[in-house]
């Protein structure tokens, strides 16, 4: 008799592990199905990025290297100016020049783009960029010192 004990307490292991065995495939099973779906939503999110990635390549400024450095170029202004092409910084720095009644002082663009205008040190990347918006030819500076805006 006590091979038939052994026979049965081997097949209650056996029953016990296969029970086991069914939870975990049921588990493995469902976490594979969970896996498929967020494989699908990867997918589809890296076709909307590169969608958006090409639709901005075509609007975005070129992007050089300086001195290890990424800068933006600013394009030049052409015949049929494209503003799209310029940084938004650039682009309401041109809205404010254009929104101004006559020549305005970079200290006056400082103001409406709420920088620390008392600092002298705050406005001098402005006038950096202001000055770039006139070498390339969306601005125009004055010998004073002043900006306005290509009509």
């Amino acid at each position: 008799m006590p091979e038939l004990e052994r026979i049965t307490a081997r097949r209650s292991e056996l029953d016990a592990l296969a029970e086991e065995l069914s939870k975990r495939l049921e588990e493995v099973q469902a976490e594979r199905k969970e896996l498929v779906i967020a494989e699908r939503v990867l997918h589809r999110l890296a076709e909307q990025d590169r969608a958006q990635a090409e639709a901005a390549a075509a609007v975005t400024p070129m992007k050089a290297q300086v001195a290890g450095r990424a800068v933006l170029l600013i394009p030049h202004r052409g015949d049929d100016p494209d503003e799209t092409a310029l940084p938004d910084d650039y682009h309401k720095i041109l809205a404010i020049v254009r929104a101004a009644d006559g020549p305005v002082q970079v200290r006056t663009v400082g103001e409406e783009l709420g920088l620390q205008v008392a600092v002298r040190g705050k406005l001098e990347p402005l006038r950096a960029k202001m000055t770039k918006l006139a070498d390339r030819g969306w601005l125009r500076k004055r010998p004073d010192g002043r900006f306005t805006a290509r009509r």
